[in-house]
């Protein structure tokens, strides 16, 4: 059998695995993942020094990726995956029956949604980097250059932000098992390989999708306590 797809590709049922992601990609995503969870964690416990390694570090990995939506892999460039408006409906319209295989990597929607990420962790990390605490006593590196009020405020955006990004990594993780169970395509595998099935989902998602779902369960009830 013969699938067509979005954009001419055909693919067969002998098709096996396809190339969708770079090791500098899933590195950083992991890297990433890993890093809002210890900077979570290190902002209740008290411990400053590391939430603040921790941020400085997300802040040098959204610059790479940036620089990687330039010069990197095909999947990886912004200009690949960045569609305007006519090709964002196109993609939303429902289909006419037919099976549809979409090349390797972000889909309209999902390009979208990485750059919302990248924003909103990047107004995460940045108004860290200004911010002051109500007794002036911990603050970010660069708040020497704003005075007290400032870094109060720039404290609260940060508060704020952080809500941000737990609510679109929810749409993120509600996108996954979305196309775990309508699309039958397995973006968490593919993130952790480098390559996905394309005729076919794998039982293996559903672990790492739990796993995924139980990260962002314990940030945000960490968040509300």
């Amino acid at each position: 059998m013969r699938f067509l797809g979005r954009e001419g590709l055909i693919v067969t049922e002998s098709t096996k695995r396809r190339f969708v992601w770079d090791l500098p990609i899933r590195v950083l995503h992991w890297s990433l993942v890993t890093l809002i969870a210890i900077s979570w964690w290190t902002a209740n416990a008290g411990l400053m020094d590391w939430h603040r390694l921790s941020g400085l570090t997300i802040v040098a990995l959204i610059i790479f990726r940036l620089l990687w939506g330039i010069f990197g892999s095909s999947t990886a460039r912004f200009a690949r995956f960045l569609k305007g408006p006519r090709a964002l409906i196109a993609y939303m319209r429902p289909g006419d029956g037919e099976v549809r295989v979409l090349p390797p990597g972000h889909n309209p929607l999902g390009g979208w949604s990485v750059i919302a990420l990248l924003a909103i962790l990047f107004t995460q990390v940045t108004t860290g980097l200004f911010a002051v605490d109500i007794d002036g006593i911990e603050s970010g590196p660069l708040s020497y250059l704003v005075d007290f009020d400032t870094g109060r405020l720039f404290s609260k955006l940060h508060d704020y932000s952080f809500n941000g990004l737990l609510a679109l990594i929810g749409l993120h993780i509600g996108a996954i098992a979305f196309y775990l169970l309508v699309r039958r395509r397995n973006l968490i595998l593919a993130m952790i390989t480098g390559t996905e099935r394309v005729t076919a989902g794998e039982a293996g998602f559903l672990v790492a999708a739990a796993v995924a779902a139980g990260i962002a369960y314990w940030i945000g009830g960490g968040a509300g306590g």
